[in-house]
């Protein structure tokens, strides 16, 4: 597949503890980034609020993400009913190409790099009931392949097509559902793969467009 290592997508932190926390709030990688934000569209009215950015062993900003609804926690028996939330995934366009200091090949990014970060951020919020933590490392890895499997696979039977509007044309995604919430994917006329999951809010009723002033979401 043509995407971003598992390596170098540096995935969303998989504990909803301080290093999560600590991630946000700053828009100081998200101004750095060479491609443009996307988020829900005007049609959202509720708070928006910056996560964290993702970048390659050179310094350059690949991907970032920005939350819509209420911010989650590690997904409970006391909170999964509660929460709604929708988070999207803003995934750079790029082909195969050197490193910067010239010692290795970056691979590029494809939708399947969106929808591996959108699945791999839904588990990051997810806490089967009835689970021992010292169990959950183990969940963790075993649902961060699957993850990457039906990434890797958006043709399969797992996956369904679903139009939703980006800057208001209609845009073929990829939508999956499991009993943690949805994930979707597809990619813009900007050069941007847009990644999505969420938990609570119907994904059918979604629309997504650039961000016009990522500075006002901190």
């Amino acid at each position: 597949m043509e995407t971003t290592s598992r390596v170098g997508a540096q995935a969303p932190a998989t504990e909803g503890g301080p290093q999560l926390a600590s991630a946000r709030r700053t828009v100081d990688g998200y101004l750095l980034a060479p491609f443009p934000w996307y988020g829900l569209d005007e049609a959202f009215t509720g708070p928006r609020w910056l996560m964290q950015v993702g970048m390659s062993a050179d310094g350059a900003v690949e991907h970032g993400s920005i939350g819509h609804g209420e911010e989650p926690s590690v997904r409970s028996e006391s909170t999964e009913d509660k929460e709604r939330f929708a988070v999207v995934v803003s995934v750079a366009a790029s082909p195969s190409r050197r490193s910067a200091d010239g010692t290795g090949l970056l691979e590029a990014t494809s939708v399947s790099s969106a929808a591996w970060l959108a699945g791999v951020g839904l588990l990051s919020f997810t806490w089967p009931g009835q689970m021992d933590h010292t169990l959950r490392d183990d969940w963790l890895d075993q649902q961060t392949e699957t993850a990457w499997v039906l990434a890797d696979d958006l043709d399969g039977s797992e996956w369904s097509s679903l139009s939703l509007p980006v800057d208001g044309v209609p845009t073929p995604f990829h939508y999956r559902e499991s009993e943690f919430g949805w994930v979707l994917a597809g990619s813009t006329q900007e050069g941007v793969h847009v990644g999505a999951y969420g938990r609570g809010m119907s994904a059918y009723g979604l629309g997504f467009a650039v961000v016009k002033d990522i500075a006002v979401y901190a």
